[in-house]
């Protein structure tokens, strides 16, 4: 252990509070708690479940049977990602949130979480702070230590862990992000949208208040756009905004979940020419460039879907599932548990309250009803005493919803 590196050693001690759980429900440790693994209903995965597009499957063979297509994929693409795919993504941005971007707001890259970190290298220094909601994703944490070593992570509240609701005080949330800003200079602030564990969205007042606040302080706003098509209300309006109207504003995008492509890693990211060309001086050390099959595929699916429309058609369908999969969700915890929850505005996820420890209350869970939750506490402070539930691995198989939550509302009663 001491011939690794300083911040490895720091961080192995510090494992991700979800890959944690998620270790706990492999097949060998539920074997040993003397549960079926197949009778095991988990609400733990932060995945989507829903077929990826049949053109787009279509698109795929295509190329691997066409040789010379075929040679083509095993060639390096430009490091910022081959131009015809920048221009197809300067459509979709354009389709599905009416921004105005152009190809030099545009880098692809290999993945969310590598185009995360990548950013983090991009734009902070070690000392420099990154501001965040609390709750939010847990991951992050982890990410801003490895890229920036010495970087620090605040958290601004939008949950109240007493009423359980979000966002309850749009004035308290703005006032509280300013004195954040101006007690401690943030590099940036970064929050998924929707939200990542409650799956809400932060009200477009109180989004126009921060970028106000950065623009002036001189912060980078960061916006993860992870679960955008997956949205149960109207977009706001921020989704749109552009880097070329505010330079501060950057969104984080790939095609894990609106294209069930988790394993076929593809991303971009949005943002002044500034900010994009520096991301291009770290990917020719980190990834070189990305993956050149993928953007093949992609391009080709995108444009046209896009000119005819199905890619619109095949977003609407497939929200739909979710919808139904959200709404199933929240009457089965109603009918057979009656804990509080969050409505959520889109999303794979709504955050329950259980009023007790939750990492404590997991486990216990799990070893009685074979029903894995996810403990909050790894969320933020705010979540201690709440846990996560996601219904996007579910969203197929719905029966199992309702039949998770009655076993476990009969386990507490």
């Amino acid at each position: 252990m001491e011939r690794l590196s300083g911040i490895i050693r720091e961080q192995i001690k510090k494992p991700s509070p979800i890959r944690q759980i998620m270790k706990m429900a492999a097949r060998e440790n539920i074997l040993a708690m003397g549960l079926d693994p197949d009778d095991v209903i988990s609400y733990g995965g932060g995945w989507v479940n829903h077929p990826a597009p049949p053109r787009l499957i279509e698109i795929y063979s295509e190329i691997i049977n066409d040789p010379e297509a075929f040679h083509t994929t095993g060639g390096y693409s430009p490091t910022p990602g081959m131009p015809p795919m920048k221009d197809a993504l300067c459509k979709l941005e354009g389709t599905l949130a009416g921004q105005d971007i152009g190809p030099e707001n545009i880098i692809v890259g290999q993945s969310s979480t590598q185009t995360t970190h990548d950013l983090f290298v991009s734009i902070m220094d070690p000392g420099d702070t990154l501001l965040i909601p609390d709750p939010s994703y847990a991951n992050y944490p982890g990410q801003l230590s490895f890229a920036v070593p010495g970087a620090k992570l605040a958290r601004f509240p939008v949950f109240d862990p007493e009423s359980w609701e979000f966002a309850p005080d749009t004035d308290a949330i703005i006032e509280s992000v300013k004195t954040a800003v101006s007690e401690l200079g943030p590099k940036a602030v970064l929050f998924p949208a929707p939200d990542n564990p409650t799956s809400k969205v932060l009200p477009q007042e109180v989004v126009e208040g921060i970028a106000d606040i950065t623009e002036d302080a001189g912060a980078f706003l960061i916006f993860d756009m992870a679960y955008r098509t997956q949205m149960f209300v109207d977009p706001p309006a921020y989704y749109g905004w552009s880097p070329r109207e505010r330079e501060n504003l950057i969104y984080l995008h790939s095609n894990s979940k609106w294209g069930r492509g988790l394993g076929r890693r593809l991303a971009w990211l949005v943002a002044s020419n500034d900010v994009i060309d520096a991301m291009e001086r770290i990917q020719q050390c980190t990834i070189l460039c990305p993956d050149t099959l993928h953007q093949m595929a992609m391009t080709s699916y995108l444009e046209e879907s896009i000119e005819d429309g199905s890619l619109v058609n095949y977003l609407r369908e497939v929200n739909e599932m979710y919808r139904t999969a959200a709404r199933m969700t929240l009457q089965a915890i109603d009918e057979h548990i009656g804990y509080p929850r969050t409505d959520p505005d889109g999303g794979l996820y709504t955050v329950m309250k259980v009023s007790t420890d939750a990492d404590e209350f997991v486990p216990e869970v799990l070893k009685n009803t074979g029903v894995l939750f996810i403990p909050g506490g790894g969320f933020g402070p705010a979540l201690k005493e709440g846990v996560r539930i996601s219904y996007g691995p579910l969203v197929s198989s719905l029966e199992r919803i309702e039949e998770g939550m009655e076993r476990v509302g009969k386990h507490l009663a």
